[in-house]
């Protein structure tokens, strides 16, 4: 396979323009930046180029906005983080991308950088559309992705950009995601676990029947897991689940059998009657009509403990519950401190990827160690599963 094309530690690129695609989406609260992880793990790389004296055009997404200004995901948050941050002058574009485009960035100076609005306001973006791309191109000299949880995705930033522009790289940061996950792709070491959250399993249905036949343990915890429990015939409440997921379910049984690979689901959890409140213990036979399931329970807790402690390689996407409440966010804490204790104390290799993963982690008091943080959820899945992941080809 052809290699990536990472950007050279000794390119000139004083007083040339850089396109830097990076992943600012944060998550914002009142127009708040919540956790900052995905920005402060960017500033080394933008700061390098700064003392190099480029000219950095900052490109990213916030939310789905669907090619509509929606102000409640604006990146304003953000440019104001990076005014606070950055040693330099920072600017904002707000702008259409019309064909006097490229005359609006022409102001900028050696070491400047600007940010421009969410890019998921042009419609154009998400559609990947050619023309759109070959203005965004029109911008820079050289073209850097350092945005691996985006590069699943065939869209005007990532793909078609590099189309329109002849000098184009991955970025360290993309670097650094692709070493973490190729070490354990290619040098893993079993008992191989994988913790999988989230809601949807039939977006992640591949992903799963792929990574089944790689690993030894499959834990299935948050909101994913209420599936199995309507295949088991538990009653869930109002819990959220999937339409029609009974087969999908049955798939991901008979593939774990054929392969050897055990599928664990939590076998009690922590319900309430609304997201805001707090909740109780309860077992699977227990749960009435108008609970809600948010989080797992102790026994579920002990288990995957254990599993955790008897395994050599972790991969974990996903929390285990609600966890912005913090009456359900014992069971993702559990798993995160069980991980790190293993990662400092048994050489324990730990993966974790996901914006909801590292949200839900970083609200620990405690100072947790893991192998890598990955900011990518379904890049991190797909890259796993073996795919050829459209942002990353371009690059080849």
């Amino acid at each position: 396979m052809d290699k990536i094309n990472f950007f050279p530690d000794d390119l000139n690129i004083q007083s040339q323009k850089i396109i830097l695609r990076l992943d600012f989406n944060v998550p914002l609260k009142n127009k708040k930046i919540i956790d900052d992880t995905r920005i402060m793990l960017c500033l080394p790389f933008i700061k390098e180029l700064i003392g190099k004296r480029a000219k950095i055009i900052i490109i990213s997404h916030l939310g789905r906005p669907k090619g509509v200004k929606d102000t409640s995901v604006s990146l304003v948050p953000v440019y104001k983080y990076l005014k606070e941050k950055l040693e330099t002058n920072v600017y904002f574009y707000v702008g259409n991308f019309d064909e006097e485009v490229k005359d609006k960035f022409s102001h900028l100076k050696e070491g400047d950088v600007i940010l421009i609005e969410n890019i998921r306001y042009f419609k154009e973006e998400t559609d990947d559309d050619e023309n759109f791309s070959k203005k965004l191109a029109s911008l820079g000299d050289i073209y850097v992705n350092d945005a691996f949880s985006c590069s699943h995705r065939k869209q005007s930033s990532i793909h078609k950009i590099t189309k329109f522009i002849n000098k184009k790289f991955a970025g360290p940061l993309l670097k650094k995601e692709l070493d973490a996950i190729n070490v354990i792709i290619n040098n893993k070491r079993e008992p191989v676990t994988c913790i999988i959250g989230g809601s949807k399993i039939s977006t992640k249905i591949n992903v799963i029947t792929k990574l089944i036949e790689r690993i030894n343990n499959f834990v299935i915890v948050g909101a994913m897991a209420n599936n199995f429990f309507i295949y088991k015939n538990f009653n869930v409440g109002k819990s959220l689940i999937e339409s029609n997921s009974k087969e999908v379910v049955e798939k991901i049984y008979d593939k774990a059998k054929k392969n050897n690979c055990k599928i664990i689901i939590p076998e009690d959890c922590v319900v309430g009657t609304s997201f805001e409140g707090g909740g109780v213990n309860k077992n699977l036979d227990q749960i009435t009509k108008n609970e809600i399931i948010l989080d797992i329970g102790p026994n579920s807790i002990k288990k995957i403990k254990q599993i955790i402690d008897q395994s050599r390689t972790v991969l974990w996407n996903g929390p285990a519950g609600y966890f912005e409440n913090k009456n359900f966010l014992n069971g993702t804490m559990s798993i995160a401190e069980a991980i790190s204790k293993n990662t400092n104390e048994k050489t324990l290799i730990s993966v974790l990827g996901g914006g909801d993963t590292l949200a839900a982690i970083s609200r620990s008091k405690k100072k947790l160690s893991f192998s890598h943080l990955s900011t990518a959820g379904g890049a991190f899945l797909e890259y796993l599963e073996g795919k050829d992941l459209p942002g990353l080809s371009v690059l080849k």
